[in-house]
């Protein structure tokens, strides 16, 4: 039996009480912060922040002098990323965005913030006007109280989940900053590089693409690919090998949220939105893809409203191309560090997602509690 197990057995073999969350907390609302207690530069006097939605690297917005939560609290984002539920430990300043629960109870405040975290895409806001979650609408949450002792056993197990999911996206983010040290070192200092253009290294096969609009298309399983990647599965195919696809045109030539440069293999479709081009060795398909989009390609894209990459721009970017046993050798370094970096099967990112899923499983068992009848 677990210590957790001995606990509830002890002290709430019966159930534990369930109560509505006003019982347990003040909810206070972010408002403004009065202008003689702001600064937007951090100084020795203005050195408490401002807080807005729930998410740490985007909830900055300035600096006071005067705290209006002081003692450790849970915050939720009222506005943007409604429901995300943050644990504070430290003085702060909530802005209009943001709910914040302070205790009227002595309890585990830990405990309390994996409870909300359970139900932080439950909240039934009205997609009305500017949707905003506001303190009626959770002032009479049933949260479930068992004695204080269970409640720091649960929030010791769960936080070890945390810490752990923390380590590991903190070493991803260590590893990324790796991967673009080495791939911007590796490409600017390989031996025997000479500047080429893909039209002397690639056969451009533009002239075969084929738009279908989605009415015309018939369901298959053949990829049908656009600028940013796969869009739809149709049943017949116009390419057959190992293609380097490049975005041609659309927002994410300047966004770069997705790559811009993307290999494929096997029998494809592709639109007129993403040129294609075909090389002989793959270790020069792959060294081009990793290079252009680790660039900056904006002097090459044309047009404001519609972004393009024309063909004739395509051809006038420089590789920087050493010899193929050169990249061969690149490409091995790159792809190790791709792989630890960002495949969801094997990598960082898939352990991450295991150990979240995990948290999630343990969290919803820990947190399930019959209810005492009084």
């Amino acid at each position: 039996m677990s210590k957790l197990d001995e606990l509830i057995k002890e002290l709430c073999p019966n159930g534990v009480e369930h109560k509505p969350l006003d019982y347990a907390f003040d909810i206070i609302a972010g408002g403004d912060v009065p202008k003689e207690f702001f600064s937007e530069t951090r100084t020795n006097e203005f050195r408490i922040p401002i807080l807005s939605n729930g998410i740490e690297d985007k909830s900055l917005y300035g600096w006071t002098n005067k705290a209006k939560i002081e003692k450790p609290s849970i915050t939720i984002s009222a506005r943007g990323t409604i429901g995300w539920t943050s644990y504070r430990d430290y003085p702060f300043y909530p802005i209009v965005r943001l709910l914040v629960l302070t205790p009227k109870v002595k309890m585990s405040l830990k405990y309390v913030y994996h409870f909300m975290k359970s139900i932080e895409n439950d909240y039934n806001v009205p997609k009305v006007g500017i949707p905003q979650l506001t303190k009626p609408m959770i002032q009479h949450i049933q949260i479930p109280l068992p004695p204080l002792p269970v409640q720091e056993e649960i929030a010791r197990i769960l936080d070890n989940f945390t810490e752990l999911t923390a380590e590991l996206t903190a070493e991803l983010t260590a590893r990324k900053k790796q991967y673009e040290y080495y791939k911007n070192k590796l490409f600017s200092e390989a031996e025997g590089i000479q500047a080429v253009t893909l039209d002397t290294i690639a056969e451009n096969c533009d002239s075969q693409r084929k738009p279908v609009t989605s009415g015309s298309r018939e369901n298959g399983d053949i990829p049908y690919y656009g600028a940013s990647g796969i869009v739809d599965y149709v049943k017949d195919y116009i390419y057959d090998g190992d293609y380097l696809l490049i975005s041609e045109d659309g927002a994410n030539l300047i966004a770069r949220t997705t790559p811009i440069a993307f290999s494929v293999s096997g029998k494809i479709w592709v639109n007129n939105h993403a040129h294609v081009l075909r090389f002989d060795e793959y270790a020069t398909r792959r060294y081009v893809e990793m290079y252009l989009n680790s660039i900056d390609l904006t002097p090459y894209i044309t047009g404001a409203a519609q972004p393009k990459l024309n063909q004739k721009n395509l051809n006038d970017i420089k590789i920087p191309l050493p010899q193929l046993p050169e990249q061969q050798r690149i490409v091995d370094i790159l792809d190790r560090f791709d792989t630890l970096c960002n495949d969801i099967s094997t990598g960082l990112p898939a352990e991450i997602e295991a150990r979240q899923k995990q948290y999630e499983y343990y969290r919803e068992k820990l947190l399930t509690f019959k209810e005492k009848m009084s």
